[in-house]
């Protein structure tokens, strides 16, 4: 596979990135297998995060005997704090058993109260700063929910790369954020290329994305089947056509009013319910093992059946959803995986 080069890191990495949240479902030597098969076939570009139960440990394994300067890893901490960070980080060399991070993310910086705790005294960009200093992390990014607040932070600290949500329904970063990021010379990796499971269309999700310059998606990968049809599209150097566009539109039609931005302008809720969360449920049925399903849902679940149908949450959506009638039919699926799984 191609490489392309990562913006000021000046990393060459594949064109597609080993998004790897979904092998926490998998056994370990399965997924150590997984990961193995996927840098044959020219993957260099590996993504995961610290809070991903076993994912880093996982990757860990894989990477034994592997040299270290033919694999790009990058991972994330949801802590806003300098200290707790610090810990994330020297735990993730821990398990992935290097001695370097290459891009070293604060996690989901989508609020005020994320950007004040992150970058305010004893936040962790200070423990990020540090951690660059002493050698541990090569290169600064952050993720995001929010378009705005992505900007917000792109434009007022220095960051290498960052990582929003995008894909041909959840396309607003393709209006500012990714020209914004090509003007700092910023690396840009595209979260949830798959809308997180719902747009199952591989052919029309990675040409759609091919499109843009310097933009590195990075599905979430669980079979080697995956990441081989990946492969094929991207090297077929396939143009994103007009019927392909055509169809884009008829599928955003379809489910553009339904489809939640994770934006979080609904919060708060009076009864504290997470609905961002449980908006994207579906999506974590699919990529995460049941207890860590549970773990992450199940108090906004109950919080969620208390919904008083207030509709405070719509008059505050930018998108107009329904979200009172949207959380019923989570409600009807949660009660679907339970039985299920349980």
């Amino acid at each position: 596979m191609n490489t392309v080069r990562f913006g000021k890191t000046e990393l060459m990495v594949s064109k597609i990135a080993f998004g790897a949240l979904p092998i926490q479902r998998l056994e370990k030597q399965q997924a150590a297998e997984l990961v193995r098969q996927s840098l044959d076939l020219g993957v260099n570009f590996i993504d995961t995060a610290n809070g991903y139960t076993d994912s880093e440990e996982k990757i860990g394994l894989a990477l034994k005997g592997i040299p270290r300067e033919s694999v790009v890893l990058a991972t994330k901490s949801l802590a806003k704090d300098k200290k707790t960070f610090l810990e994330h980080i020297d735990l993730s060399l821990k398990r992935l058993g290097v001695d370097y991070i290459d891009i070293y993310q604060i996690h989901h910086i989508s609020s005020q109260k994320g950007y004040d705790a992150a970058f305010g005294e004893g936040g962790a960009y200070e423990g990020l700063m540090e951690a660059i200093k002493a050698g541990k992390v090569r290169f600064s990014g952050f993720s995001s929910h929010s378009i705005p607040m992505a900007i917000r932070v792109m434009r007022e600290w220095k960051f290498a790369s960052l990582q929003l949500p995008f894909n041909f329904v959840e396309d607003e970063a393709a209006r500012e954020a990714i020209p914004l990021a090509r003007e700092l010379d910023m690396g840009f990796i595209a979260m949830k290329p798959f809308g997180g499971g719902p747009l199952g269309n591989a052919n029309l999700v990675i040409k759609y994305l091919m499109q843009f310059e310097g933009v590195v998606p990075d599905p979430g990968i669980e079979k080697l089947s995956e990441i081989q049809e990946i492969i094929g599209i991207v090297n077929s150097r396939e143009k994103f056509s007009a019927a392909d566009a055509q169809m884009v539109a008829e599928i955003k039609a379809r489910v553009g009013n339904a489809w939640c931005r994770r934006c979080d302008y609904c919060l708060p809720c009076p009864q504290k319910i997470g609905i961002g969360i449980l908006m994207h449920l579906e999506s974590m049925f699919t990529r995460m093992p049941y207890q860590r399903v549970v773990d992450m849902a199940g108090r906004h679940i109950q919080a969620a059946k208390t919904c008083t149908e207030c509709r405070v949450c719509v008059q505050r959506c930018p998108y107009d959803l329904d979200i009172p009638e949207l959380l019923k039919e989570k409600l009807t699926l949660w009660d679907q995986y339970v039985v299920e799984n349980a």
